[in-house]
């Protein structure tokens, strides 16, 4: 074990499993560097069937540099249909080549137009949209580039020790041919934003009721990341809270700053809590919940790395503990060549007493029950014994309660549980270095690749 990067540790990621120095490198040195395949599970019907009752036509596309969202509207333009009318089941960024499933409402016609860089495939018609349940999990194919002399070896070492870090009778479970390796599942880079990690630090700001702050930490506090420009606005509105000379200062393209500036530059004297909340609540309301899950996502990285500090086990429970089970008919659904697929359900939790250690030991052993830590909110358990112990003292030493989740409107969060190890068939060749595994939904392939490259953060978005 041995410490984090630094742009890392101010995310609560403190430390690599591995003690072997890293390879350097970075992904994504061109598109087909990063491939990503999605695994759904999401039932079709023949593309004939009929429009009254299965108006969703279901293809699969693989884009090689486009935004899913960018996809999305241009299919719509073409199509002259709204975009509501388009659906899938994750996003995925334009710096790759990726598969993924997407659903259009269309009863008119099985013809969908062609779009440069989109491989389209007809799969069927359905009778709903896709949504983001229907998403299992990813299959990643990923080469790095530009990685230092000697690294062949130094993968191999880095390798025996993730697979240490996965226990030592899960191999017979993964099946493929690869080796079965694991790293704490830590919430990745991009999770907070990978040039300026802020997301976090408005959440706690907000999940503390410090409405102001939260805006500040959003419209202030420059990094040197960003253009001139932005860092030069950001300093001004810090120094000043000068709202309507900040919207002279603010470029256009920061859309989410300028809209909550407009709404302080609004207000008759100086700004209320509530001013400062519907500041915020100006913002689209997938980014309002972000913050918060942003930072219950902070939480989550700091408790995992206290439990590294502890000495505490990942791969198996002590007594305190809670863990939930498998979805074996998701697990069983995933069709991948790199072996199976373990897909925690997060539903079905259970506390580990000392009566129960052994058995569910055994369970984790075998990839049907994963040992959880919390993604905090009003109605989430907390473990017990020395893990509980643990899950508190990062609480109070960021000066939560799960209280402070019980939040106005889109900020409310009632919270889960989530699996604290990760774990996957690797399939590994060193010339170049190209390393293929799936990992399930919500999950992030650069928590594993940062263990290989211990490079900075930016070099694995």
């Amino acid at each position: 074990m041995r410490p984090a990067h630094p742009t890392e540790q101010a995310v609560g990621i403190e430390y690599y499993v591995t003690d072997t120095d890293g390879i350097g490198g970075r992904l994504r040195g061109q598109n087909d560097h990063f491939r990503v395949r999605e695994l759904e599970r999401f039932d079709t019907q023949p593309v004939d069937a009929s429009t009254d009752a299965y108006p969703h036509l279901v293809f699969r596309a693989t884009l090689r540099g486009w935004d899913t969202n960018d996809f999305a509207r241009e299919l719509s333009n073409r199509l002259g249909i709204s975009r509501e009318r388009i659906a899938w089941a994750g996003t995925k960024d334009k710096r790759a080549i990726t598969t993924q499933l997407f659903s259009v409402y269309i009863t008119e016609s099985n013809e969908l137009p062609e779009l440069n860089r989109a491989d389209i495939e007809l799969v069927g018609r359905a009778g709903r949209s896709l949504h983001f349940g229907d998403l299992l999990g990813n299959e990643f194919e990923l080469i790095v580039s530009e990685y230092d002399e000697g690294a062949a070896e130094r993968v191999e070492r880095i390798t025996d020790d993730l697979a240490s870090f996965a226990g030592s009778e899960t191999a017979t479970e993964q099946g493929g041919d690869g080796r079965t390796i694991a790293v704490p599942n830590y919430f990745g880079q991009q999770r907070f934003g990978s040039k300026r990690p802020i997301t976090h630090e408005v959440g706690l700001e907000i999940v503390r009721g410090n409405w102001d702050e939260a805006v500040m930490a959003y419209v202030g506090r420059p990094n040197e990341a960003e253009p001139e420009d932005t860092q030069e606005a950001r300093s001004f509105v810090e120094e000043t809270r000068d709202w309507k000379a900040a919207l002279e200062r603010f470029p256009n393209r920061l859309q989410y700053e300028r809209s909550m500036l407009h709404e302080l530059a609004d207000c008759d004297g100086e700004p209320s809590a509530d001013d400062y909340r519907a500041a915020l609540e100006r913002t689209p309301s997938n980014l309002q919940r972000l913050f918060v899950h942003a930072a219950q996502s902070y939480v989550f990285n700091r408790i995992l790395s206290r439990r590294l500090e502890a000495g505490l086990p990942f791969d198996k429970p002590v007594a305190g503990d809670v863990v939930c089970f498998a979805d074996r008919e998701a697990s069983d659904a995933v069709e991948t060549d790199l072996g199976g697929l373990d897909v925690p359900d997060t539903d079905r939790l259970q506390r580990v007493d000392e009566r129960r250690v052994r058995s569910v030991t055994r369970h984790c052993e075998r990839g049907r029950a994963f040992v959880t830590a919390p993604l905090v909110g009003t109605e989430t358990t907390l473990a017990e014994g020395e893990p509980g112990n643990l899950e508190r003292e990062v609480l109070a030493d960021l000066g939560l309660e799960r209280a402070d989740f019980d939040l106005p409107g889109e900020f409310d969060s009632t919270g889960t549980r989530r699996a604290l190890l990760l774990r996957t068939n690797l399939e590994l060749e060193t010339e170049p270095i190209t390393m293929r595994f799936a990992l399930p939904k919500g999950s992030y392939a650069t928590v594993v690749m940062r263990e290989y490259l211990q490079s900075d953060p930016v070099a694995l978005g």
